[in-house]
């Protein structure tokens, strides 16, 4: 098997803000797979350092320590191949990176895409919303109202910025009494904050706040403070999150859960502990995004998803676009067709 690995570095349109700070370019990592047929499987280390303390740098080296497993890879099964690079590589987002690309590639050997692979018996549009993260009241509005004019049914609006309350007023006014808003606070109050935030907050309309506090007891501390529905986020990954139920939903992400195989039982703990799971990017490149609508096939979320990101990038086309606030899966097989050509335009 030919092993390739790059870092790639993409330029957002403008900073992308929120409680963990500003975000103004993102690095990947893109792995290459080429088996002696010439089929091509493609996957991607998406790791963002403000969110989950892992760098791109980080993901490329766990990567090359499994450069000997994946270069043997055709005399091993998928499941042997995965164990190996989940034990030489040790980071999630780099396993999620191995099992992306053996996806795509036993896809494309197969001539299916993913989501048949995986079972499904359909693979609808997700629905997705629109994330806001302007730090301001006016970026706020217009945000909102772009939102709505797309056909967007959810936003999530990024808090713990400052002047919450008056981004929050303004979106509600911008988007009108159906649109869905939904708070993202990364995590950036402690259990009183949130309850004092949430209760002055929670007249404009919320859907649910993900990641308002860190950690599990904190949340079920907040739980009996506040009639807001409450999601995980980065606590998700915490050692025991999806064992018992904390919080009413949870958001899962392909990088921070190892990929497609990883996402899908973590989804399964989660229902299984009564958790409401939906799916999320971490700023994704297109691979990361396409895997994440192959899993929603199976998962089949009952909430708007956080999926539609690739829009925030400069200088790429965008190959997986919202429509009336779904994304359609991409043709073809594998992971679908035309996505590994994103990584190689300018930024």
């Amino acid at each position: 098997m030919r092993v390739d690995i790059d870092l790639i570095t993409a330029r957002l349109r403008s900073p992308f803000v929120s409680a963990s700070g500003a975000i103004e370019t993102r690095e990947l990592v893109l792995l290459r797979l080429e088996d002696a047929d010439g089929y091509v499987g493609f996957g991607e280390a998406a790791p963002l350092e403000s969110y989950d303390g892992v760098c791109a740098r980080d993901a490329l080296a766990a990567l090359e320590d499994c450069r000997r497993t994946l270069m043997r890879a055709a005399r091993l099964e998928r499941v042997e191949i995965l164990a190996e690079c989940s034990r030489l590589a040790v980071l999630p987002q780099a396993v999620a990176a191995v099992d992306l690309a053996l996806w795509d590639l036993e896809g494309r050997r197969a001539g299916r895409p993913v989501w048949r692979l995986l079972g499904a018996a359909t693979a609808p549009a997700v629905e997705v919303n629109y994330t806001i993260a302007s730090a301001d009241r006016a970026g706020a509005s217009a945000e909102a109202a772009r939102a709505r004019r797309a056909g967007f049914r959810c936003v999530k609006v990024k808090v713990g910025l400052g002047d919450d309350a008056g981004r929050l007023a303004a979106v509600r006014a911008a988007g009108g009494a159906g649109l869905v808003i939904r708070l993202d606070a990364n995590g950036a109050w402690s259990v009183a904050e949130a309850a004092a935030t949430l209760r002055a907050l929670e007249p404009v309309g919320i859907e649910l706040c993900e990641e308002p506090v860190r950690g599990l007891q904190e949340t079920v501390e907040l739980s009996a403070l506040t009639t807001v529905a409450l999601s995980l986020d980065e606590t998700s990954a915490r050692p025991g999150a999806l064992d018992r139920r904390v919080s009413e939903a949870v958001c899962l992400k392909i990088s921070r859960c190892g990929g497609i195989t990883g996402i899908l039982d973590a989804a399964r703990r989660a229902r299984v502990a009564g958790y409401d799971p939906y799916l999320a990017s971490t700023l994704d490149g297109p691979l990361g995004i396409a895997a994440a609508l192959h899993a929603a096939a199976v998962v089949e979320p009952t909430r708007p998803c956080g999926l539609a990101t690739l829009g925030l990038f400069a200088g790429r086309t965008n190959p997986l676009p919202d429509r009336r606030g779904k994304i359609a899966l991409p043709p073809g097989p594998g992971l679908g067709d035309g996505l590994a050509r994103w990584y190689d335009e300018g930024g």
